[in-house]
């Protein structure tokens, strides 16, 4: 079975984290596959010998995702959007794919709807048109308007097969973040959460008693930092450590450095998850990829969800875990050195927390689904 990706990414890199991890899944099970990435290349994260294609990349203003802006920095025009398009749908011509998915859209990416509906109108135009699969994560930023909603409906019900919801339905159902119509619900199939199998523990032991603070792989999370180096000057004895994501990490880094803190400071790493076994406790925001990660490894965990642009997916998603052993959950807007302190010192003396209960098979249950879809095409 021939199996095409379609993701961008335009702020954090977890939307190319996960469909890379659907893509490795589909490799492992025999299939041929193909990621098309649209956003700006993540060397540290593991494509796992997947082929992937590289658009012209994007990035989004900030958290304006109608202001698409290109790798130089200037407002994407209109020739840069159209060599997107033009590779998408030639990957698409040349693949002949059986399957093939998009990642979120068209439930967000509506800014590259032009280039989405594209490579929609391509598949159902070949000789033999694939299965048409979307992949969403558990919470969705719900529509500002209800116009969204049923937009993104007109699309399901035109062009897909089903909907791949990337939730245990028993932690988290789409209704939680977006409004479900008698006809997407005949659409959804839920999987599970969507991980690679756990790390496991670091062969050095990487991270051991340390408080690890990460905000993802883009260049976000600067409150989070600010907050982290103030507060490991108030806890002396507890080593602390700053992974710095982004393309421009090593110059957040020295900017960091100014302030004189204790805190060790060193760009995102490759190694992060083995190192969430060993950390003494976690900080970071609620993004779907390291939810995972923590709720895996079992670390204890400040979650300081990001919030910006009026964002509610991820404070969504530390609600539904702040019930859970060792997890605190601090609002961008009470965040400082002290409240961040606190939070620490209440995990790390918080009752350990069961890593089991959870459903993480959701990549190798999204294979068998687009294979019982695709009525085991070869």
């Amino acid at each position: 079975m021939k199996v095409l990706i379609a993701v961008t990414h335009l702020l954090g890199t977890g939307h190319l984290a996960r469909a890379l991890t659907l893509a490795r899944a589909f490799s492992a099970a025999g299939h041929k596959v193909q990621v098309v990435s649209g956003g700006f290349p993540a060397p540290q994260l593991d494509t796992g010998g997947t082929g992937l294609i590289q658009l012209p990349p994007l990035r989004s203003d900030g958290v304006n995702f109608t202001r698409l802006l290109a790798e130089d920095g200037t407002l994407a025009n209109a020739a840069c959007l159209i060599r997107r398009q033009d590779v998408l749908c030639a990957t698409l011509n040349e693949m002949q794919p059986d399957v093939l998915i998009t990642e979120l859209y068209p439930f967000g990416r509506r800014s590259l709807r032009k280039e989405f509906l594209a490579l929609l109108d391509a598949a159902h135009a070949l000789p033999r048109r694939p299965v048409v699969l979307s992949s969403i994560r558990d919470i969705l930023a719900p529509p500002s308007k209800p116009g969204k909603a049923d937009k993104a409906d007109a699309v399901i019900a035109r062009f897909y097969d089903a909907v791949l919801v990337h939730s245990d339905p028993a932690a988290t159902k789409l209704e939680a973040s977006w409004p479900v119509s008698s006809m997407l619900a005949d659409k959804l199939r839920y999987t599970g959460y969507v991980a690679p199998p756990a790390a496991g523990l670091h062969p050095e032991q990487a991270g051991s008693g340390e408080v690890l603070v990460s905000a993802g792989g883009g260049s976000v999370g600067a409150p989070l930092y600010q907050a982290a180096l103030d507060a490991a000057k108030l806890m002396p004895d507890t080593p602390w450590r700053l992974l710095v994501g982004g393309s421009d990490a090593r110059q957040r880094i020295a900017d960091f450095a100014k302030a004189g803190s204790p805190a060790l400071l060193e760009p995102a790493r490759k190694d992060f998850r083995q190192m969430l076994f060993h950390a003494a406790a976690s900080v970071s925001m609620c993004g779907y990829n390291t939810a995972l990660d923590l709720l895996q490894a079992g670390t204890p965990a400040v979650l300081i969800p990001f919030d910006a642009g009026n964002e509610t997916e991820q404070g969504l998603r530390a609600a539904s875990l702040a019930p859970l052993n060792g997890i605190q959950v601090v609002k961008t807007a009470d965040l400082s050195a002290e409240t961040l302190c606190a939070a620490v010192k209440a995990v790390l003396h918080a009752p350990p927390r069961v890593t089991g209960g959870f459903r993480f098979d959701g990549a190798a249950r999204s294979v068998e689904i687009a294979a019982e879809l695709a009525g085991g095409r070869e």
